[in-house]
């Protein structure tokens, strides 16, 4: 073909008069131009529109997928006009994209732990990933796992079935078993050093993940925390009989073997000041958490005896300067420091416990679980009381509250009903100690003494003013974030900060600003609302595993960790409850990149939307029309055009096109010859290949070329892996890329528990030098003569040759294919060798 001039962004090249512009624009190093619609082997069809470029002279855009060169053609490929244009096209293709990217419960975590993710790796039995993928957004794993309060379980849609799924029951078997393999997880740099130093106040959770992160990318850390030991309130806020300190120590063990050093008893404001820390550091982070207890603010407070902190309580029990509380208790708050306060008292003797609180038990912030337990062991709730008045005995000590009752009014800014004082209910509540547990506040005094330009700026609830998306305060350098920041919160939503800070901490160090995660779009179904029950109604109602915990009387004698774990068999069957909810393909959908890409938001075409009923008749295909887009790529590679199987096509017209196989039928009765040709160019997950996994993840896979060794045609293909699981084969998108039924889904055997991975003797697994001593022993009794040596349909010929001349030296002639003996009696072998008769 002849050649032809055009201009590419101002640029005049030569290019082949046959090419579309979009060939002619990667021909020449601009590959940028999105399409969802194009496959290099398929001829052009442009109805994604999303590959639109200017053309000067022509009125309208034009896609280049499907527009050919013409000499003299000037061309714009990236302006306001067209970005505009691809970004309305792909809001057009979302407003009907009823899929969700990610699972509700990630979302909902602070952290975004992929839950999905991890859960699947415990139904692999592979506790040890689980970890790994974990530690990649929160390195608390066993932590998190006994005292997060599981805003993920809220979300979890399985609630519209039965139960959440036991999400954190799930994290600390991964952690403990991963510890008990006697090879745990643990993080490296990936970054070599870079030279620079942070120093971060305070070694509690916000802290320690900021060090974590930090350090795995080569910077060089170091921690000052206040107190003689770390962790901060995961130590001295929860009670060990949840917590206990050698699962805190085993965490944070990590993360020192990281190079991070901590300083202990050194304290802000007392020992040094961030003044004196940017001297000598390039950074700094501050998470130093809310430690100073909220008073009651009631007559007697302050000066009879038998009042106490609930932090100053719960860390006097770590500590073991805790006295026996003889006597009857109040706690005085809703949260799970006051459930944490009343369970520790029963421990440390009190003859009964009452918490005290102002609006109902639906209101109380502790965890639905921390009450229930609370309640097996003993403790008694007053709602809808308040104290307002301490009694004292003759001697200056606490006998008892004066209490009123309350009703709740209109809703705070918390958006919980307002308590409101119901006149002439007061009443008394007899008790020996008393202690305040309805929130902490940040001692702000830390800071008092700072040289003004260095102390960072606080707000009204007299908490570190901070960038929400990055932690950074106003003064350059220095960054905060957890209950520092926040005011009293969770663990969780301190470790989230940490990473937040640690992300921002490391562009700035590396010279490229003060920069947030990036966030990336993310489809959800709730954008049309909750999906309704109805769409679950095909799943099997399954029981939720229950936490084997230690009997009530025995474990109220002391701090002993009460929940035991789950067995193996308990963790199989929690992480089989998952409904996989996150999208299989979602490291790898081209719709959810260029979304992204131009900043989608689909909400501004949002009205009626398909919901139509995932496909999973087909043995290895999962068909999703929810995800399709309409593209068509998925219908012409089944076609004439490259497969000719002609098994798919457009039914319907208008709103209610869809992708379906011939005459609507299942696809396994169609013309399908299960190639998978179809997944391979679909560009949203609408069609996916059914994991080899027992969950699919999805994980970002590893991918390694390899050659089909079924037959001899020699196909190229991507193995998919993670770890050492094979979750998928892949078809390279290249003009001679081809695939069949064995090449992308017959190496499920892999996985299998069925496969003969190591040597038997007599059905019990030896190792190879006694496997060899066997057969060498068995051989000197027969006629060599008489020996056949069966090998797998699958060995290459180099391995063919290596079997027939181990024959040829034994002395025998029979040689043959396990494929000719091998049957649905032979489980192991017919796994082993990828043979399905």
């Amino acid at each position: 073909m002849a050649n032809v001039k055009i201009t590419l962004n101002g640029k005049e090249v030569t290019v082949d008069s046959s090419m579309t512009i979009l060939e002619a624009c990667k021909a020449n190093g601009i590959d940028d131009i999105p399409t969802l619609c194009h496959d290099q082997r398929l001829e052009p069809y442009g109805s994604c529109f999303l590959c639109v470029v200017k053309v000067e002279g022509k009125e309208n855009l034009v896609p280049s997928c499907a527009t050919p060169v013409a000499d003299g053609m000037k061309i714009i490929t990236n302006n306001d006009e067209i970005r505009q244009a691809r970004k309305s096209a792909l809001e057009l293709l979302l407003s009907n994209h009823y899929a969700d990217c990610i699972a509700p419960c990630m979302i909902a975590c602070p952290s975004n732990v992929d839950v999905q993710g991890y859960i699947a790796f415990i139904a692999a039995q592979k506790p040890g990933e689980a970890v790994r993928l974990i530690k990649e957004t929160n390195p608390f794993v066993a932590t998190c796992g006994r005292v997060c309060t599981r805003p993920c379980e809220d979300e979890c849609r399985r609630n519209l079935v039965d139960e959440p799924v036991g999400i954190d029951y799930l994290k600390p078997y991964a952690s403990d078993m991963d510890e008990a393999s006697g090879n745990p997880y643990s993080a490296k740099k990936t970054a070599k050093s870079t030279g620079k130093n942070v120093a971060i106040v305070g070694a509690g959770p916000a802290g320690l993940t900021c060090a974590y992160y930090l350090a795995i990318n080569g910077h060089s850390v170091e921690v000052f925390e206040k107190k003689p030991n770390h962790g901060g309130m995961l130590r001295y806020g929860i009670p060990q009989y949840r917590l206990p300190g050698e699962v805190i120590d085993t965490e944070i063990s990590k993360i020192a073997q990281l190079g991070v050093k901590i300083h202990y008893n050194k304290a802000l404001g007392r020992d040094f000041t961030i003044a004196e820390l940017k001297k000598e550091y390039d950074a700094v982070f501050i998470g130093i958490g809310c430690q100073k207890n909220r008073p009651m603010g009631i007559e007697g407070e302050d000066t009879i005896q038998g009042f106490l902190s609930g932090i100053d309580f719960l860390e006097q029990c770590e500590t073991g300067t805790c006295k026996i509380l003889p006597g009857k208790v109040v706690v005085v708050g809703g949260g799970n420091t006051a459930i944490d306060c009343a369970r520790s008292s029963l421990r440390m003797g009190a003859d009964g416990v009452v918490i005290l609180y102002r609006r109902t038990r639906k209101e109380m912030p502790a965890h639905d679980m921390e009450i229930e337990e609370a309640e097996k062991e003993g403790v008694k709730f007053e709602f809808l009381a308040a104290p307002v008045k301490a009694i004292a005995d003759d001697n200056g000590k606490l006998k008892a509250l004066e209490c009123i009752r309350m009703e709740l009014g209109e809703p705070d800014a918390s958006g919980r009903r307002r308590p409101v004082k119901i006149p002439g209910s007061e009443f008394i509540v007899e008790c020996d100690w008393a202690f305040a547990a309805i929130g902490q506040l940040m001692d702000d005094s830390i800071i008092e003494n700072e040289p003004e330009d260095t102390r960072p700026e606080l707000n009204r609830w007299r908490t570190f003013q901070v960038d929400e998306s990055t932690g950074a305060t106003n003064i350059e350098g220095v960054f905060a974030g957890g209950d520092d920041v926040t005011g009293a919160a969770t663990a969780i939503e301190a470790i989230a900060a940490g990473k937040k800070s640690a992300y921002a901490i490391h562009s700035y160090l590396r010279g490229e600003g003060i920069k947030s995660i990036p966030e990336e779009f993310i489809s959800k179904k709730d954008i049309w609302g909750k999906p309704p029950k109805q769409e679950f109604e095909h799943f099997e109602h399954i029981d939720k595993q229950k936490m084997p915990v230690e009997p009530v009387d025995e474990r109220i004698k002391d701090f002993r960790e009460v929940e035991k774990g789950f067995t193996d068999e308990q963790a199989m069957l929690e992480s089989s409850r998952c409904l996989e909810c996150g999208c299989t393909s979602v490291y790898t959908c081209e719709l959810k990149k260029y979304a992204t890409q131009y900043d989608a938001t689909p909400e501004i075409y949002l009205g009626e939307v398909k919901k139509d009923k995932v496909d999973e008749r087909h043995p290895f295909i999962r068909i999703d029309m929810n995800k399709c887009i309409l593209c068509a790529r998925c219908i012409r590679m089944c076609s004439d055009e490259v497969v000719g199987a002609n098994a798919l096509g457009f039914v319907k017209r208008g709103f209610d096109t869809k992708m379906k196989p011939a005459l609507e039928k299942p696809l396994a009765e169609t013309t399908c010859e299960s190639c998978g040709m179809c997944i391979a160019t679909c560009p949203t997950g609408a069609l996916e290949m059914k994991s080899y996994t027992p969950k699919p993840g999805p994980w970002q896979l590893q991918y390694v070329d390899t050659t089909c060794g079924y037959c001899s045609a020699g196909c190229q293909l991507k193995i998919g892996k993670v770890a050492d699981l094979l979750v998928e084969i892949d078809i390279p998108n290249s003009p001679d890329a081809f695939a069949c039924f064995r090449g992308k889904f017959g190496a499920g055997y892999i996985n299998s528990e069925h496969r003969i991975i190591r040597p038997s003797v007599n059905g019990t697994n030896v190792d190879y030098d006694t496997a060899f001593s066997q057969i060498t022993d068995e051989l000197s009794k027969v006629d060599k003569s008489k020996v056949a040596i069966f090998v797998s349909p699958r060995f290459t010929c180099e391995e063919m040759t290596m079997a027939n001349n181990l024959a040829q030296g034994l002395g025998t002639k029979l040689v043959g294919s396990l494929a000719q003996i091998v049957d649905d009696h032979n489980p192991g072998l017919n796994f082993s060798t990828g043979n399905y008769n």
